[in-house]
């Protein structure tokens, strides 16, 4: 019998792409709520602290789901991960969009959160398994880019429909979208190569089938006893917290309040910031690749975000062109956190892939979830009374006080990223 070799890299990147579109409706319900900050207000009657939990509660069940899911996505498989998470999610959005007050429209967001956690470590397990190693970076940094094109949907294009339709609309038919991207995962996307009749990519498969993991509860210790997987669970949350925290709920209204500028401008200007963290991503990714090493890039990265952040929400009055250029590289410098996924899966031995991504994916949603309820809470705090159509208004320095919390977290991942140990691209022995 022939060794039928590798998989062609086209269907590789097939099946990893399917993967992909459910995470592009994860990206879209992560951000979403940034465009509907009135609707929303309006509608259920919140206030800038109980707006930051309703998004936040996507974070809450995402967050909690990330440990699991890279247990499962190492024991079950990614394929029955993304199709069972893409039903949920589709529940989840139908309950959202069809709910009568705040506490429904939790429940909703809640789901959607909890079942679309899936999808990225999902990517990863399936990127392991049938990428070339070398390329598992760069598969990381694409998954970004392809989640943040998700995010752009939530921009304009979502602020337009909203206008056109009704946002409860949007949602509905957004659920519909969803269910059907299950239903071709579920025909199309295998676990393996050797599901196939191909040879597995993965270091963990002994390409007959047989998995060398060991068991669940003690593949979580054992990741959580390399000091990386702690550091580069921490770092994260200020990079990604800082850029989901702007552009996917504060921005807007921000924008909107103390640059003048309209509702779908604002969208636009926040969607120019996730398209260059999407360019961002894989450009990060394949550069790690290629120089050798991680840690340098990462601190980098940083670096660049403390200082761009903090001209944009310390210095007033900025001019529009000037404050779109250094979203841009935000935006941009915002991609390093991508290093993060390889440097830790580098970093543990190679069966434990899934846990480790998990566990750092976790670390990457604590971030907005702490963050954007606590900048609503410093919003409401500050507020001194001001609304427009029964909505709330807040001072610009009631955004700078919130705003300061992503600068003190992104100051906190520039130290803690020089205490890590240098993998060198090379996958821990």
């Amino acid at each position: 019998m022939n060794n039928p070799g590798f998989p062609p890299l086209r269907l590789s990147w097939l099946v990893w792409g399917l993967g992909a579109l459910f995470y592009v409706i994860a990206f879209f319900q992560r951000v979403a709520p940034a465009v509907l900050t009135t609707e929303l207000m309006s509608d259920f009657a919140l206030t800038a602290t109980t707006l930051g939990n309703l998004s936040a509660f996507y974070f809450y069940s995402y967050v909690a789901m990330q440990v699991p899911t890279g247990l499962l996505a190492d024991h079950w498989g990614p394929r029955r991960l993304l199709t069972l998470g893409a039903a949920v999610a589709g529940l989840g959005t139908l309950m959202f969009g069809m709910a009568p007050d705040a506490l429904w429209a939790n429940a909703g967001r809640l789901l959607i959160g909890g079942s679309v956690a899936v999808a990225f470590v999902s990517m990863l397990k399936l990127a392991s398994h049938w990428m070339p190693p070398r390329q598992f970076a760069l598969a990381s940094g694409l998954a970004l880019f392809c989640g943040i094109i998700g995010a752009v949907f939530a921009g304009v294009p979502l602020r337009l429909l909203v206008d056109a339709f009704g946002w409860r609309p949007v949602m509905i038919v957004t659920a519909v979208i969803t269910f059907t991207i299950g239903i071709i995962i579920w025909l199309l996307v295998r676990d393996d190569p050797i599901d196939k009749g191909y040879l597995s990519h993965a270091a963990d498969i002994d390409n007959e089938g047989i998995s060398a993991s060991g068991n669940a509860m003690a593949g979580i210790k054992e990741v959580l006893s390399y000091r990386n997987t702690w550091l580069l669970y921490l770092i994260p949350g200020g990079v990604a917290g800082s850029a989901i925290t702007f552009a996917g709920l504060w921005g807007v209204p921000f924008l909107a309040s103390h640059y003048g500028l309209e509702k779908t401008a604002a969208a636009a200007v926040c969607s120019t910031l996730l398209i260059s963290w999407a360019v961002g991503g894989p450009v990060f990714g394949w550069l790690s690749d290629h120089l050798g090493h991680r840690k340098p890039l990462y601190a980098l990265g940083c670096v660049i975000l403390l200082c761009g952040w903090s001209i944009i929400l310390l210095v007033p009055d900025l001019p529009v062109p000037l404050l779109v250029a250094l979203l841009i590289v935000v935006g941009f410098a915002s991609g390093n956190m991508i290093i993060g996924f390889a440097y830790a899966k580098e970093s543990v031995p190679a069966h434990l892939s899934g846990t480790v991504s998990g566990v750092i994916n976790m670390g990457v949603m604590m971030g907005p979830m702490l963050l954007q309820p606590a900048v609503g809470w410093m919003l409401d705090r500050a507020w001194d009374g001001d609304t427009m159509d029964g909505v709330r208004i807040y001072s610009l320095e009631a955004y700078r006080d919130g705003f300061l919390l992503m600068l003190a977290w992104l100051a906190l991942a520039m130290l803690l990223v020089l205490f890590t140990r240098e993998t060198d691209c090379n996958q821990f022995k």
